[in-house]
């Protein structure tokens, strides 16, 4: 049985965190071909995130997306990309930690909505815990050719502006 959890911790933006995860089972079934899965995307500020890159990756400031993988994968020098070694019951297990915040700012930055922008941190988280690497500019350049097909994929098959909830009325 796989498990998909959407953990909205930022207040940014009001997100439709219902058609985000459609949007993730999509992906991971459909697009990438991975039908047992833990995974836990929590959706933060950039206070929260800056916080997790310094604890966890001794880096200063927010970013816009942190992946914790937590299966064992050994590397494949050759493409860039890891393979599995340890992670008995499930294809893809950890974490994706995504900041609103940063997802707003580049999207300014590169003229995307930042519904756009936030699949594409959920499609870079999942390509990291697939085993895909950005460290080498040759895997960099593999892993964002891979991204931005999926990103299309998700895009045609997805109205991404409803990603954005409406305010809550009041009586």
């Amino acid at each position: 049985m796989s498990e998909l959890v959407f953990r909205n911790r930022q207040r940014s933006r009001r997100v439709n965190t219902r058609l985000l995860r459609q949007i993730a089972r999509t992906l991971l079934g459909e697009f990438v071909g991975v039908k047992q899965y833990e995974l836990c995307v929590h959706l933060v500020g950039a206070a929260e995130m800056a916080r997790i890159n310094s604890r966890f990756l001794q880096h200063e400031g927010s970013t816009d997306v942190i992946t914790f993988d937590h299966c064992r994968r050994r590397g494949d020098e050759s493409s860039g990309e890891a393979l599995l070694t340890s992670c008995p019951t499930v294809e893809l297990h950890g974490e994706i930690f995504i900041c609103l915040d940063d997802a707003i700012a580049q999207a300014r930055q590169f003229r995307a909505t930042w519904q756009a922008e936030l699949v594409r941190y959920v499609v870079h988280g999942v390509l990291h815990l697939l085993g895909h690497d950005d460290l080498k500019a040759a895997a960099r350049r593999k892993m964002k050719r891979e991204e931005n097909r999926l990103v299309r994929e998700m895009s045609a098959r997805f109205a991404l502006s409803k990603l954005k909830r409406a305010p809550k009325l009041r009586p």
